[in-house]
């Protein structure tokens, strides 16, 4: 009896250690490994084990900013079952990174997060990093960006509605560096979606205050257009020159 009530409060529980067969993704890559599992001085019943995709987003209250977690998606890998006393076990599990997993650059974090479901006691767990880098499609975009005249400055996941399921949207920020300096003081490019048919973009276009009028705008944040921007797979095929040449013509229009 004693033994139960300490592995309900987490002495001597069921342990876990989560290996992934690699470090390195790319969004709707598969993640496969396996969940080592390692019984306490008690057998436990464990209902389920599940993995998250999780990253951090930034949100603002008032003149407060801070971080939140978000769990992109969630497995359940196992269906319930018993672990004795001092047991070692491998669950294997193999599920596709979402496509709209954040890249890992600037101050985003994204991590699997490991969680035992085990009945009547403290839920053990385990948290393994991973880095992120940019579909070929994605590639593309963040090249074409700085051929159509602009300098990458940062990337963050921030609050927003605007782009779907999740309750953040990561915006990639550019100052212009070519025919757009002077008339414009950033653009921030958001992956909304990507399929096997393209990328759908958010670009936010923040013009330069030039005279009172557009120093009223920009005090009420009237001088930022955000245009939704579709490229095809055939688009993106064609190369970061061609899709500049695309982002250019479309910020020059909105530029004004």
């Amino acid at each position: 009896m004693l033994g139960k009530f300490l592995a309900s409060i987490g002495i001597g529980s069921a342990k876990l250690d989560t290996l992934l067969e690699r470090a390195v993704y790319s969004p709707g890559d598969e993640v496969r490994g396996e969940v080592r599992l390692k019984g306490g001085n008690v057998e436990q019943r464990i209902e389920t084990i599940s993995l998250s995709v999780m990253t951090q987003y930034l949100r603002e209250s008032g003149d407060n900013k801070y971080y939140e977690n978000a769990e992109i998606a969630r497995y359940e890998i196992s269906s319930p079952f018993t672990l004795q006393a001092g047991e070692s076990r491998e669950v294997p599990f193999a599920f596709p990174l979402p496509a709209d997993t954040p890249i890992t650059v600037g101050k985003t974090p994204v991590w699997i997060g490991t969680e035992l479901d085990i009945r009547g006691a403290l839920d053990p767990n385990d948290n393994d990093r991973i880095e992120v880098r940019p579909t070929p499609g994605m590639n593309t975009v963040l090249q074409a960006a700085e051929l159509a005249g602009f300098r990458f400055r940062n990337a963050e996941c921030e609050y927003t509605r605007l782009g779907g399921r999740l309750p953040f949207l990561q915006e990639f920020e550019y100052v212009p560096a070519g025919r757009f300096r002077g008339r414009l003081d950033e653009i921030e490019i958001a992956f909304v979606r990507q399929d096997a048919n393209g990328i759908e973009l958010l670009v936010q276009i923040d013009r330069r205050a030039r005279g009172l009028s557009s120093l009223f705008a920009e005090a009420l944040d009237m001088d930022e257009s955000f245009v939704r921007v579709r490229l095809s797979a055939a688009e993106l095929a064609a190369g970061p020159n061609a899709v500049a040449g695309k982002l250019a013509g479309i910020i020059e229009h909105y530029s004004h």
